[in-house]
């Protein structure tokens, strides 16, 4: 939950005027912390402080421009209000190309004080959860399907799951939501870490070469192939294949990968006798395989025999939650690359983000996050003014539909009966929806404290 950024530390050595002025912070509804001298303030407030400081210039000990350049070394996104004389707004000035955030001259209006310290507090917030996302991303490091909404916490369990049981797998998503990231960790978290990887992505194998590609050739068996090849497939044994796009293979060669799967063994083009392989086929498709078959796009056996265990992987607009945390990945990792530093997310960008349907998914994220880094746009395009990316009316509602009961199971813990009255739904009515959309509120209840 994202801290309330709403804390005053006011240092003054002059104790009515330091009244006076929490007394006007109180009035707006703003929370306060008094320090009589800079020691005090300085002992008190550490990197995390949420709030802002405003200090005197004018004090004994150690003075308020002694204060800021300490706290400015131990946080330069803190911003520290100096308050000063008429006689010293010169040096206030140069304060402020040293990094002070603003100066007050006294005498001055409450109005002005609430507005300057409102304006400081709310870059503190920004600033603030800037650092959390980075923070997230950096703890997130070499781990990939980034996310900690309840649906990628799912995922990432299943698939340390199938990783032990050294099935076949059938991955279902659409583009961009990271099927192949799915198959390696399906291989590097399982027995045959260490061994070969073989991604093949079916589409882009050229028709009139992917036979002896897949499966090699012996000596001459082929035009202009004098010397013999091993296949892409043996070349996997003893580790795992991932045939990605497999709906874009050719029916024909779809007929000899099924007897491949089926006798766990490769017949090279001219060869006389076959070759035993040891491999766990892991195989990607873009829809649902009812529909690639009704298609003529995909062999009904094929698919039988390769969908021992399915894995879906959900597009982004299912997981609106997990969009900030790995747009702030993608930006930190971009800025790192361009040697760049990391601009501030704002709260229009993230709304922005969360708004936009990602027909690309998290593909299309991390392009967003390269332009931000560049400086050439700050968020996705308007989908309203994008009919191409647009889907139908019925799946836009449906998504908005999910989001929020998501959303509001989240706000309530899980709580049911909260949601429900929040919705304003029949119960009936609400349990169809958690059924037609794969929700369960007991993964949104947090564990209790002991």
């Amino acid at each position: 939950m994202t801290e309330t950024i709403d804390t005053v530390a006011f240092v003054d050595d002059d104790a009515d005027l330091r009244t006076a002025n929490l007394q006007t912070l109180a009035l707006a509804g703003l929370r306060s912390k008094p320090f009589a001298n800079a020691e005090a303030a300085l002992a008190a407030i550490d990197r995390d402080f949420p709030g802002i400081v405003v200090t005197d210039v004018r004090m004994p000990g150690m003075d308020g421009l002694q204060l800021f350049r300490a706290l400015r070394a131990m946080d330069s996104e803190l911003p520290v209000i100096l308050v000063t004389g008429h006689g010293e707004v010169a040096m206030a000035v140069a304060a402020l190309k040293e990094g002070a955030w603003d100066f007050l001259t006294k005498p001055f209006g409450s109005d002005v004080l609430i507005a300057s310290v409102r304006r400081a507090l709310e870059t503190r917030r920004l600033a603030l959860e800037n650092r959390r996302l980075r923070a997230a991303a950096a703890e997130a490091g070499e781990e990939v399907l980034i996310g900690r909404s309840p649906v990628m916490e799912r995922l990432r369990e299943t698939i340390r799951q199938l990783a032990q049981a050294d099935v076949d797998v059938m991955i279902e998503g659409e583009t961009g939501t990271g099927k192949e990231l799915a198959a390696i960790l399906l291989h590097r978290w399982g027995a045959r870490r260490g061994r070969p990887f073989v991604a093949i992505n079916s589409g882009a194998l050229p028709e009139q070469l992917a036979e002896g590609e897949l499966f090699g050739h012996q000596d001459g068996a082929l035009p202009g192939g004098r010397l013999s090849r091993t296949g892409r497939i043996a070349a996997a044994s003893g580790g795992s294949l991932f045939l990605d796009e497999l709906d874009s293979m050719p029916l024909p060669l779809q007929v000899r990968m099924l007897r491949v799967l089926e006798e766990r063994e490769v017949m090279p083009i001219g060869g006389d006798q076959p070759i035993a392989i040891d491999i766990r086929v892991i195989a990607a498709i873009k829809q649902s395989p009812d529909r690639l078959i009704a298609d003529g796009r995909l062999r009904a056996d094929l698919h039988y025999r390769l969908d021992v265990v399915r894995l879906r992987m959900p597009p982004l607009r299912e997981r609106i939650e997990d969009i900030p945390l790995l747009f702030a990945h993608f930006v930190q990792e971009e800025a790192e690359r361009q040697a760049r530093p990391a601009r501030a997310i704002t709260d229009e960008v993230v709304r922005r983000l969360q708004d936009h349907d990602w027909p690309g998914n998290v593909r299309e994220l991390r392009h967003v996050a390269s332009s931000f880094v560049l400086g050439l746009d700050g968020a996705p395009p308007d989908d309203a003014n994008d009919e191409e990316v647009r889907r139908p009316l019925r799946e836009r509602t449906r998504a908005f539909e999910a989001a929020a009961i998501r959303n509001e199971l989240r706000l309530n813990d899980g709580d049911v009966q909260r949601t429900l009255e929040r919705l304003d739904l029949p119960r009936k009515t609400f349990y169809d929806k958690l059924s037609r959309y794969g929700i369960i509120p007991a993964d949104y209840r947090q564990p209790r404290k002991r």
